[in-house]
């Protein structure tokens, strides 16, 4: 007696990507912010996009956000389209914007709450989140304090963790640590850590070099609206070599790049007096496709 056939399982639909983007267009007059633009970041990412101000990545975050709208193209968040269902695609989102805007006159808890009932969640829900966020960003001992006290660093940690308060999948950091000290940077990096250990797929926008190597799994590289390289920040790193050497020169500084510290030592010991021997980074490689420099 013949066995039956065994046939394999399908396999199950993959989730939707957490953000997507087809054919982004958005025009101000004749400058076009954002340029054709194709994304797609799947869940449980730390995706940063990186580039000089104007490169057209506050105006992708915004359109995602259901702020702006598109002159063309389609825009997804956890598979609900911007464009046709805002409400929907909203319900994943928490966003911090680039510029901090918290209510001076309100406490730090006070804060809180409001976004909590603006969210419609009930109050022992809510009271119970505030009390667990604010333990999570080492503001429970400012629960009372007013937001306008508050230093750089510890209204930027409020910022950040108001918005997961309704407890969304996808996360927006628009320049999350724009103008704090490098201290304060860091801690900043760390809370981000580990709001994306907690499950939330992260999506953020800087200008800062170190920054994006240090938090992000995916980087993509925007200049004038549009993707001009994308990957791990190591992966991109490879296309240039590991070490790069800086040699002054009467029209400026000239960077060769050598994939071992070998050969690269070997040519800072020709090249002469002035010459530096560093690590590549990615401004090296947007610099080489661009001729300009990531920072504002």
């Amino acid at each position: 007696m013949a066995e039956p056939a065994v046939h394999p399982k399908t396999p199950p639909h993959p989730p939707p990507a957490a953000v997507e983007v087809r054919g982004l267009v958005k025009c101000y007059g004749t400058t076009r912010a954002v340029d054709g633009l194709d994304l797609a970041v799947p869940g449980g990412e730390i995706y940063g996009f990186l580039g000089p101000n104007g490169a057209g990545k506050t105006t992708t975050l915004r359109i995602l956000a259901g702020v702006t709208r598109p002159d063309a193209g389609v825009a997804r968040v956890a598979g609900d389209d911007v464009a046709t269902d805002p409400v929907a695609a909203k319900r994943h989102l928490g966003v911090v914007s680039q510029h901090v805007n918290l209510d001076p006159d309100l406490t730090v808890f006070e804060s809180l709450e409001l976004h909590g009932i603006l969210h419609a969640m009930p109050r022992p829900t809510r009271w119970r989140r505030i009390e667990e966020l604010l333990a999570f960003a080492g503001l429970a001992d400012r629960a009372g304090s007013l937001c306008r006290t508050l230093s750089g660093g510890l209204k930027r940690r409020l910022t950040i963790i108001r918005p997961l308060l309704h407890d969304p999948r996808i996360l927006f950091l628009d320049e999350p640590t724009a103008g704090l000290d490098p201290g304060a940077r860091r801690r900043l990096w760390d809370l981000i850590r580990s709001v994306h250990r907690r499950g939330v797929t992260v999506l953020l926008t800087t200008h800062y070099i170190e920054e994006a190597e240090f938090l992000c799994h995916r980087v993509g590289i925007l200049d004038r609206g549009r993707l001009i390289e994308e990957g791990g920040p190591r992966d991109l790193l490879e296309k240039l070599g590991e070490h790069a050497v800086d040699v002054p020169t009467e029209d400026g500084t000239r960077t060769r790049f050598f994939r071992s510290r070998e050969t690269a030592l070997a040519f800072l010991k020709r090249a002469g007096a002035g010459a530096t021997l560093r690590r590549t980074n990615l401004e090296d490689l947007f610099l080489l496709r661009t001729g300009r420099r990531v920072g504002p």
